[in-house]
Parts: structure tokens; sequence; C-alpha cells
């Protein structure tokens, strides 16, 4: 019996050296446009989503898709496979519908601030995610009046760090609780205004179609870092 225990012992040290390895390195997603690149990471917390959008990339599954939905002061969103070659007056959003949903993977830690890379999805009740339509967030500045009545109506409990955040750099708050965040952009929020003030149809289409190419590559976090002033937790 004590060797067993050793034994295993033995084994969860060894897994857990192996995990801490492991996390040395992360992915950089790279999001070409018309306008410029944005490049993001993927957050471990919401794992199935990540596995997922990294499989979509190396497919090339995103390669020549539109952002087909821009609104100033709110979000820019993309990924509907309908969008390739799509007629300019033709409505788009309901794309990828017959893939099989992700999971609702919101964890509170990551917020909808401006930058988050979330998912797409419709109205059903378990909140789970389009497996390919996706959102990057511009959003606004929050003050913490209102964000205190957003905290309430969506079960949140933001830290003094998240409400610097919302009031400093700014989001949507009100998706918080609602919509599966599973990254960030890092860079490229220039482009990210760029696109959401293109003119556009009632549809929030816009005019002249913004196309994307992704792609991700793994990347030692200590590269990733210096080259973007981001911080790993």
């Amino acid at each position: 019996m004590q060797r067993i225990i050793h034994l295993l012992f033995f084994v969860i040290l060894s897994f857990g050296a192996f995990a801490q390895k492991k996390s040395k390195k992360d992915y950089l997603v790279t999001i070409k446009t018309n306008f410029g690149e944005m490049h993001a990471i993927l957050y471990d917390e919401a794992p199935k989503h990540k596995e997922n959008f990294i499989k979509l990339i190396e497919q090339k599954f995103y390669d020549g898709l539109l952002f087909h939905r821009v609104i100033n002061e709110f979000m820019i969103q993309g990924g509907d496979p309908e969008s390739r070659n799509s007629p300019k007056d033709a409505p788009l959003g309901n794309g990828g519908s017959d893939i099989q949903r992700i999971k609702y993977e919101f964890n509170s830690k990551n917020i909808h601030k401006k930058g988050a890379l979330a998912a797409a999805r419709d109205g059903n009740p378990e909140k789970a995610s389009s497996a390919c339509q996706f959102y990057i967030v511009e959003g606004k500045k929050i003050s913490n009046e209102e964000l205190m009545l957003i905290q309430n109506r969506n079960k949140m409990n933001y830290s003094d760090e998240q409400k610097t955040i919302y009031s400093n750099l700014g989001g949507y708050p009100s998706l918080d609780n609602n919509y599966t965040t599973f990254g960030e952009i890092i860079d490229g929020f220039d482009v990210l205004d760029t696109i959401t003030m293109q003119p556009k149809n009632k549809l929030n289409r816009p005019d002249n179609d913004i196309k994307m190419e992704i792609t991700v590559k793994k990347l030692k976090k200590k590269s990733i870092t210096k080259k973007y002033k981001f911080a790993f937790n």
C-alpha cells in the first residue's frame, strides 16, 4: 500500500512538472485585415473555445471571411462562413448554425473589456456559443454608477481592477455572464477603432468588404510579453 502511495505521489509530481513546462509557451493569433493587423492571446479558462478557434485557424477556415457587422462603441463581428464571396446586399450572421455549438465557458476573470475576443451566439438558454462566429469588443468607458447597475443585473462581482479597466479603457459589461470571452487582442487597437467607424448599411454591414486572414503560432510567453508588453497571469 505504501509503495502504491509513493508511486501515485511521483505521478502527480511528474504531471505537475510537465504542466509547468508546457505553460512556458502559448499561442499568438494574428488577425490580418484591410486596415492592418491585430494580435491576440487566448484564455486557458475557456479551453473548448480556445481549442476550437485554433483548430479552425489551422484549417484556414477564416481566411477570406468578412467582418460583416460593425457597430461603433460596441464591437466588430465576423466568422460567418456564408460571408466568403457574399453579394454586397446579402444579409449575414446566420452561417455556421449547422456546426455543433460550444458549451458556455464564461469566467468572471475575463470581462468584456475593450479588445476582448468573444463568441457570438443565438438566444439559446444554455448560452452555448457559435462554433465559428466571434466578435471583438470596442465598447466605451463606463462609470462606476452604471457598472454597479450592470453588476447587480448580471450577477457579477467586479474587482477594483476590473472597475478601473471599464472606467479607463472601456468595454461592454452588459455582455458579462452572458457570452463567453475566450481571448483578447494585445495590440492593433487602432485597427479595431478604424473598422468600427467604416460606413455601413442598415444591417451594420460595411459598405466595403473587410476581409480577414487569421494565423496562429506557438511562442514563448516571454517573447510575447517582451514584444507586446502583455503580462500573462
